[in-house]
């Protein structure tokens, strides 16, 4: 069921496009209420908040009564070929209706099957059956939150042998069909066309670019692996040059974007991150003055 705790006022969630943010950990709270710094706004993982009560509620309320909000989804397994866990769902309802986010996201990826969690994002084959079913929960899910969701595109380490087409085309008739938005991690973007082989610019140049309403950047990992070399997802670094260069690149096209930097493994302390989301909020700044049509 929905949380049944009362719901706190907050001002209006406004996120503008030229913000940057960070992923919220509750190391960080204290130091971001004290000092921002240039963090324009924060996002949280949503099950970390599907209890009723507790502290973790009572920083991110006083977090929310100062910052913008985005609630991002890990769990919900828009892919998985069965029904959507409707109880999930109504606990992820009822922290939106909690917390009035900006922005709400979940990953196309799957978690899990009837009676077992799986603690990862496992990739969808690009095919007509799991876009069918990938479109009917992404519809189940914005019905039920009374909202359009971005969808996130996911870190790949190997190629399905059966596809009836690529991911930006995949992304494109979901976005079509559901009337969603996209989360454009570019970082995981770099990652997959490292260990696939295919051009990172070509596959964002491929998105419907006008329905990403928010850009994740992170840092990933690089390991050796019988020879062979292998991008790992892990947010456990600063956001490294390709995936920069990727962003810069991908601004000139869109405009300016809500940027969230991830950092999830090898915390930092605030005022390294802080520091890394000047760093990228300088980047946009420099593409936006340079683009013909500055913003």
């Amino acid at each position: 069921m929905p949380i049944a705790s009362p719901t706190p006022s907050y001002p209006e969630a406004v996120l503008p496009r030229t913000a940057v943010g960070v992923g919220l950990k509750p190391s960080h709270i204290a130091a971001l209420l004290d000092d921002p710094g240039p963090v324009r706004w924060v996002e949280v993982h949503a099950e970390n908040y599907m209890q009723d009560g507790g502290p973790l509620h009572r920083a991110l309320e006083a977090v929310r009564r100062e910052h913008p909000l985005s609630v991002h989804g890990v769990g919900l397994s828009l892919g998985g070929a069965h029904d959507l866990d409707t109880a999930h769902l109504a606990r992820l309802a009822g922290v939106v209706a909690r917390y009035e986010p900006a922005l709400v996201s979940e990953h196309l990826a799957w978690c899990g099957v009837p009676g077992a969690f799986l603690n990862d994002l496992l990739p969808v084959p690009c095919t007509t059956e799991a876009l069918d079913i990938v479109a009917r929960h992404v519809d189940q899910t914005q019905a039920a939150l009374g909202r359009p969701i971005l969808v996130e595109n996911p870190s790949r380490y190997f190629a399905f042998r059966i596809q009836d087409m690529d991911e930006p085309a995949f992304l494109s008739a979901l976005v079509r069909r559901t009337g969603c938005g996209l989360l454009l991690d570019l970082n995981n973007v770099v990652v997959s066309a490292r260990n696939l082989g295919f051009d990172p610019s070509a596959y964002v140049a491929a998105l419907p670019l006008e329905a990403v309403g928010e850009i994740h950047l992170a840092g990933h990992a690089v390991r050796v692996v019988d020879g062979v070399e292998i991008r790992i997802d892990d947010h456990g670094s600063a956001v490294g040059d390709a995936v920069l260069a990727l962003y810069a690149e991908t601004l000139r096209r869109t405009g300016p974007r809500p940027t969230l930097v991830e950092r999830d493994t090898d915390i930092p302390p605030w005022p390294d991150l802080a520091a890394e989301a000047g760093r990228v909020a300088t980047v946009m700044t420099q593409v936006l003055a340079a683009r013909p049509d500055p913003v």
